[in-house]
């Protein structure tokens, strides 16, 4: 990147999570107080990926309440501000209510939420219950304001957890031109502005099948087992300065056997690739089936590198509050939208999809504040975005 995008702004920088005035404070501690009542029955709502049709129907009747009309495309919910102009530009404000199962180290209730320590427990509080009800909380906050410079769309999507097709990639034409966007996701309220492409692929290694007893037969998993060295030990030459080396992890293997003395003829295994920016998914196909023996075969091609560039007005924005940029090794949402987007919201990515998962309440009502004075000065400043 330029010099240019690499300097901080003149404006000066306040300190991340720093109090504002009074009103300011009240204000934030009715919004939290509201959000957390959501999240707490979002966390009481079992909504895995391709399941989510009950906690759609909270946030839909959570907005109601509050005068808000809420459209649905299957188990997507989204909403425009009630002075929306098409002739003005849009921003998309997006987080996800599906989760993942709880893992077996759970050693509390994960769908009884419960506060302790300052701490709200429960399935999908920190990924992504906090960032989207904290961006739920601004955008009411917005909401009914005449004289925004921007249109806000609200968007709560379902299926981010598998990168499915029914999710944020569904309800995207349903939505109109937008022109950026927030993506909420926990990344303690630090700016993602890049982030890694996610390229699934599943390799089959062939044998042929023998008596386990006799010298019969060619063993699939020794064949494997070649091959995923190489996956190991390869370093890809390009390194990203936000984003890191590609990398790569054997995550599944098996075999079509059930009995332990027959000597497979097939061996399956998966493999996670996260792709920088300086590398089409079509590239590193290419070089992987010229190393391997393997079968390969992508299982999408969607999931790729993305970044917003670091003099964008939101992310100044949020330099001035005190955050700073970083590339994400994780994939979200934002690999699927076709325009700008910026990845931040409350929490810690280290707690996504970790036993007795929680979230800090002060994140939350930092996650609702920052996300305000974040977007304050752009609505309120005519743009050519």
């Amino acid at each position: 990147m330029s010099k240019k995008n690499n300097d901080t702004p003149k404006t000066t920088a306040r300190s991340a999570g720093e109090p504002g005035t009074k009103a300011e404070e009240l204000l934030a501690d009715t919004l939290q107080a509201s959000a957390t009542d959501l999240l707490k029955q979002l966390i009481a709502t079992p909504s895995f990926s391709k399941e989510e049709g009950q906690t759609a129907g909270i946030i839909a009747d959570w907005l109601r309440a509050k005068n808000i009309p809420a459209q649905r495309l299957q188990n997507n919910l989204w909403a425009r501000n009630k002075y929306f102009d098409a002739a003005k530009p849009t921003i998309l404000l997006n987080s996800h209510h599906d989760t993942v199962k709880p893992n077996k180290a759970y050693t509390l209730d994960p769908y009884s939420p419960l506060e302790k320590d300052g701490k709200l427990f429960g399935l999908g509080s920190n990924d992504a219950g906090g960032a989207l009800v904290s961006l739920i909380a601004a955008f009411v906050h917005f909401y009914d304001r005449a004289e925004l410079s921007h249109n806000l769309v609200l968007a709560a999507t379902a299926e981010e957890e598998i990168s499915g097709h029914n999710g944020i990639e569904l309800l995207l034409p349903q939505l109109g031109k937008i022109d950026w966007g927030i993506v909420g996701e926990p990344t303690k309220m630090q700016l993602a502005v890049a982030e890694k492409g996610l390229l699934v692929l599943d390799c089959i290694s062939q044998g042929k099948a023998g008596h386990a007893a006799r010298e019969e037969g060619e063993n699939a998993i020794y064949k494997a087992i070649a091959d995923i060295a190489w996956f190991r030990s390869h370093q890809y030459e390009r390194v990203s300065r936000l984003l890191g080396p590609v990398k790569m992890s054997v995550t599944v293997i098996d075999t079509e056997n059930k009995a332990h003395n027959v000597v497979p003829s097939q061996c399956h295994f998966v493999v996670d690739i996260r792709v920088n920016e300086l590398y089409r998914f079509e590239e590193i196909l290419e070089i992987i089936r010229a190393n391997v023996s393997c079968e390969v075969s992508p299982r999408s091609l969607r999931m790729r590198s993305s970044s917003i560039p670091v003099d964008h007005p939101i992310v100044l924005s949020g330099i001035r509050e005190g955050r700073s940029c970083y590339g994400s090794p994780t994939t979200s949402d934002k690999a699927l939208m076709p325009f700008p987007a910026l990845k931040t919201g409350p929490g810690d990515s280290a707690r996504s999809h970790t036993a007795d998962e929680f979230i800090y309440l002060a994140e939350i009502k930092e996650g609702i504040v920052s996300y305000i004075r974040m977007l304050d000065p752009i609505l309120a400043t005519a743009s050519d975005l």
